[in-house]
């Protein structure tokens, strides 16, 4: 598969990239592998950035216990 089909420049492409990572195995890994790492562009493990930043954004505040 074409690495650019990950990192696209629309919302039309990031609908693209989430179909291909809806049938991997490893899409679990791959969103935590971005997480983890603070990978701020493209779809990783099915989840596009700002999701990327909500879940992290989501996980800090409960890692606070707001």
């Amino acid at each position: 598969m074409d690495p650019d089909v990950f990192f696209p420049s629309d919302g039309a492409g990031v609908i693209a990239a989430q179909r291909v990572c809806a049938e991997c195995s490893v899409k679990d890994p791959c969103r935590e592998y971005a997480l983890a790492n603070n990978i701020t562009h493209g779809v990783w493990g099915g989840t596009s950035e700002r999701q990327r930043r909500r879940i992290l954004r989501d996980r800090n505040r409960a890692a606070e216990g707001v």
